[in-house]
């Protein structure tokens, strides 16, 4: 008998590993008709550096409708060394699973946590070739309005398992299968900063673990089965990736997961190689490490059965521009986030507050004074402006800067007029190491009646933090139209802003369009100022777009009698002037008076 030498047997091996893994040919696949318990079959992932590593299984049975209708999930037992060891890893959804040399579906369920045996389910290839929707049935969405498929917490979904069929795997009744977690990569990140946002991430079925970026590679885009992609959501100095496995690769479209990233449909994320460096082994739940590599192209689909990518361009993200100014210097960050309804304003929020509790100059007790735009497309810019002090709540007081932030673009996102477009945001957030908080304990005015036309002196007492009281005096002048008793308001900004006489403050639909709620949002008053806002008790009517003042009650008769129920709304009073004083502290609390009008 002729003895092939060991090189070249080592050779042939990898030629037909290769020609597996390839998964360039989605024609060789085993539909799940074929698929019965007791099949043996291989699954093909990394558990460090560039290596795709086989592992063997076992068919164990068919989950019928375990996912909703015609959606099955086929049981598998993994065997060998490593998988025995790690468990089912987080990363390792979409690892292909093949029988008999035919592409069966991806990995992409496990049992709990503390699990003993390495049991997965897997979903059919079929399915996750349905999740490529044709650009034709989604025309006219655009990404930017997309709203998801499922709520945050059905990321967590559960699949409970039929008790006959629990019993016979030994599993017990109890037992049940969720989605694989998916690594959430994060560098340039403090672990803090994610964790006051882990909430809305983890809801998504997310494990953050550290990582990094690697440098592009001239191989970055030649994928494999079993290797890893990541789903970039911030870039730059900062940077946020998704990881998941790849289980196809057919022409230019890549698909991965085998369960839902967020469940959002059509997206635009960018796509980037995935570099695993290791495999953590917990028994709570082992996870791989890895770090995001060049860019390949994009994720256009994220559904239930998967999620698909296409090699080529990524989609545009958002330039952001971060300047932290301390009494030491400024620092700038530069980063990108991506452009998504839902995500965008939370990335934004953990970014910001990641920039401030990361600088070495950041300390509790201090003062933040945010200014910036948003640069919005075929729009004025929304302009950023307020004053955050600290508090005694208990949270870090960075956090009210990020929260700030991540309301104001989040009511961008969800105005119903238009897609909101951003093509800039920068911020500056200088911070004051010292409480600038003031509160106001009184107020009086030089006049207890005044004419129309006649100027007067409203005097504030204004008490700081740990400091001695104030006066400031701001000159008010009664208009000529005013009558009857005026009540005098003097304020806060919060006040003012929840009172809602400020028209756009109530229902979005009232307003014209996204300029206009734009414009609201510039003119609403900031922390840092002292205001006095004359009420005089004769009605105004918001109308669809228009604010009318001092509405004799002919004209509410007629408008009542042609207005459809909720397009207007009736406020008991009208606001005869408003005057706001700069303080450069944090101004709180509010004081009421009245003027007789002679």
């Amino acid at each position: 008998m002729k003895i092939i030498p060991r090189i070249f047997l080592i050779a042939i091996i990898v030629t037909m590993s290769g020609a597996v893994l390839s998964a360039g040919d989605l024609d060789n696949i085993m539909p799940l008709s074929q698929v019965k318990p007791g099949m043996k079959g291989v699954s093909y992932t990394i558990f460090s550096g560039d290596t795709v590593e086989k592992m063997d299984l076992e068919v164990i049975g068919i989950l019928p409708n375990l996912m909703g209708p015609k959606q099955d999930i086929i049981l598998v037992r993994l065997s060998g060394e490593k998988p025995e060891y790690t468990g089912v890893v987080a990363g390792m959804s979409g690892s292909p699973v093949y029988i008999d040399g035919k592409l069966v579906g991806a990995l992409s369920l496990k049992f709990g946590i503390f699990t003993k045996e390495p049991i997965a389910g897997v979903t059919p290839i079929a399915s996750m070739l349905e999740a490529d929707v044709p650009a034709s049935s989604s025309a006219g969405t655009s990404t930017a309005t997309v709203w998801p498929l499922r709520s945050p917490s059905a990321a967590g979904q559960q699949y409970p398992l039929p008790d006959g069929f629990s019993q016979r795997t030994g599993l017990g009744a109890g037992a049940y299968l969720q989605p694989i977690e998916t690594p959430l990569v994060f560098s340039g990140f403090r672990r803090e900063a994610l964790d006051r946002f882990a909430g809305e991430l983890t809801a998504y079925g997310m494990v953050a673990t550290q990582g990094g970026t690697a440098a592009p590679q001239a191989d970055d885009g030649q994928l494999k089965a079993g290797q890893m992609v990541g789903m970039v959501l911030v870039s730059g100095d900062l940077s946020l990736n998704a990881g998941c496995s790849v289980t196809a690769v057919d022409h230019d479209r890549v698909f991965v997961c085998g369960h839902p990233l967020f469940g959002f449909g059509p997206v635009a994320l960018p796509m980037s190689r995935g570099r695993v460096l290791t495999t953590l082994v917990s028994t709570l739940a082992s996870t791989k490490m890895m770090n995001a590599g060049g860019i390949i192209g994009s994720i256009t689909q994220d559904r239930l059965t998967a999620v698909v990518g296409h090699l080529g361009p990524a989609p545009p993200m958002i330039p952001i521009e971060l300047s932290l100014v301390t009494p030491a210097g400024e620092k700038k960050l530069h980063f990108e986030v991506i452009n998504n309804p839902r995500l965008t304003p939370l990335l934004v929020a953990v970014s910001a507050f990641n920039g401030l509790v990361a600088n070495t100059a950041y300390s509790e007790g201090t003062t933040f004074e945010v200014t910036g735009s948003i640069d919005v497309a075929g729009h004025s810019p929304v302009l950023l402006e307020n004053m955050f002090a600290p508090t005694d709540l208990g949270v870090p007081d960075g956090i009210f800067v990020a929260l700030n932030v991540q309301s104001v673009f989040g009511r961008i996102y969800s105005n119903p007029y238009e897609p909101a477009q951003i093509k800039r945001v920068t911020l500056r957030v200088a911070s004051i190491p010292e409480r600038r908080l003031g509160a106001i304990e009184g107020a009086w005015s030089d006049k207890s009646e005044a004419s129309p036309g006649e100027q007067v002196g409203i005097k504030v007492l204004v008490r700081p933090y740990r400091g001695a009281p104030f006066l400031t005096e701001l000159p008010v002048t009664i208009p000529a139209s005013a009558h009857g008793p005026l009540r005098v308001l003097i304020s806060d900004a919060d006040t003012l802003n929840r009172m809602g006489h400020s028209f756009g403050l109530g229902p979005q639909s009232r307003l014209a369009g996204l300029e206009q709620l734009i414009t609201l949002l510039n003119r609403e008053r900031r922390n840092n100022r002292l205001y006095v806002t004359l009420l005089q008790p004769t009605p105004t009517l918001l109308v669809e777009e228009k604010e009318l003042p001092n509405s004799p009650v002919s004209q509410l008769s007629v408008l009542d009698q042609q207005r459809a129920p909720g397009s207007s709304f009736l406020l008991r009073e009208s606001v005869a002037g408003e005057w706001s004083q700069a303080m450069n502290q944090v101004i709180t609390g509010q004081q009421m008076l009245t003027i007789t009008i002679k």
